[in-house]
């Protein structure tokens, strides 16, 4: 099964002429490939899969999927290292 992990737009920046973000999944931050959702924003929150932002979701659906993945012990992976340059 493949999941995709909501988080909120925190930055937008292109590298490489490919447009760019850093997302904050729940203090956990991660730069991820945003051009699936080129009309995404600051503040917005994604739906992100292996590292690209694959839809836009709103705050409260955005919310309660994080907390049934964090019940259900699925969010390990993003612990494990921290991409923050």
């Amino acid at each position: 099964m493949c999941l995709g992990i909501p988080g909120q737009i925190v930055d937008i920046f292109e590298e490489h002429g490919i447009p760019m973000g850093k997302v904050d999944f729940g203090g956990i931050k991660r730069q991820i490939c945003l051009a699936y959702v080129p009309e995404s924003e600051v503040g917005d929150y994604v739906l992100v899969h292996v590292g690209f932002g694959i839809s836009l979701i709103d705050e409260a659906e955005a919310h309660r999927t994080y907390q049934l993945l964090q019940e259900m012990g699925q969010l390990a992976e993003l612990e494990d290292i921290e991409i923050d340059p």
